[in-house]
């Protein structure tokens, strides 16, 4: 059902022109918190890991072109059109893939349900900037990781921003927070049969090419937030500090830079 937009006051649009990203998680009423999907790769990939699509956002040359297979995929919901210059006055910015989708957001599962039948888990800690998030998902999915879990401090995978860098791939690789209430992540999953892998210079730091941590046959390894890196709680609870060897005097990477390096080199081999 195409609706050319005329109205920008339209309630319907509100969760693309009025609401923020912690409104459209909605903590107090999770069975109406949405997220929105943009580029038609990211909402292809969504609704094939099941998510529910409420409605479309799209320039209207989008309709007959890269959009097509979206919305024939969507059923009969709204799909909400104008051209390029009015939808960026709608969101307050230009849509770089053409194409928003509001979808209905799942209930998280356990972490302890996810880490079952994992063998190599990446462990985010209050990593906040979003884009980060979503390469570091990229490289996850694409490095051989089995799962994701994140502290509560971290941002959400599914704002806009996240899934887009990550190229869907938020939809294809498990994930979920840990429970706000536990004293000790490290502690949770070395319960659950982890060793666990805090990426962090020390002195007492192990290169990530040891053999011993390519042998455990469990590792969950640990990533920092972009300034202050993991606490030093964190740090020590881990059964291993490990660095990436660097050259030309670099003390360090990105996160996300080296959440990809780290990745490759433990994957399950």
């Amino acid at each position: 059902m195409v609706i050319e937009i005329t109205d920008f006051s339209d309630p319907n649009l509100d969760v693309y022109a009025r609401l923020t990203e912690a409104q459209l998680l909605n903590r107090f009423e999770p069975a109406k918190a949405m997220f929105i999907a943009e580029s038609p790769k990211v909402i292809h990939r969504a609704l094939d890991a099941g998510y529910q699509p409420v409605s479309l956002l799209m320039e209207r040359k989008d309709i007959d072109g890269s959009a097509r297979e979206v919305i024939a995929r969507c059923g009969d919901i709204p799909v909400f059109t104008a051209d390029e210059n009015l939808l960026a006055q709608l969101t307050g910015y230009h849509l770089t893939r053409g194409v928003l989708c509001a979808m209905r957001r799942p209930p998280l599962p356990l972490a302890a349900d996810i880490a079952k039948n994992a063998r190599r888990i990446a462990v985010l800690e209050n990593v906040m900037n979003p884009t980060n998030v979503g390469a570091i998902f990229r490289s996850a999915a694409a490095l051989g990781m089995d799962a994701v879990l994140l502290t509560p401090g971290c941002s959400d995978p599914l704002y806009r921003r996240s899934a887009r860098v990550s190229m869907g791939t938020v939809f294809q690789i498990p994930w979920t927070f840990f429970p706000e209430d536990i004293p000790s992540w490290p502690a949770f999953l070395q319960e659950l049969g982890f060793k666990t892998a805090a990426l962090a210079l020390t002195d007492d730091s192990v290169s990530i090419d040891d053999p011993q941590l390519a042998a455990e046959s469990r590792l969950a390894l640990a990533l920092g937030s972009e300034g202050d890196g993991l606490s030093d709680d964190t740090i020590a609870a881990c059964d291993y500090t490990v660095k990436i060897p660097m050259f030309h005097r670099v003390d360090s990477l990105n996160v996300a830079a080296a959440s990809a390096v780290a990745f490759w080199e433990l994957r399950n081999k």
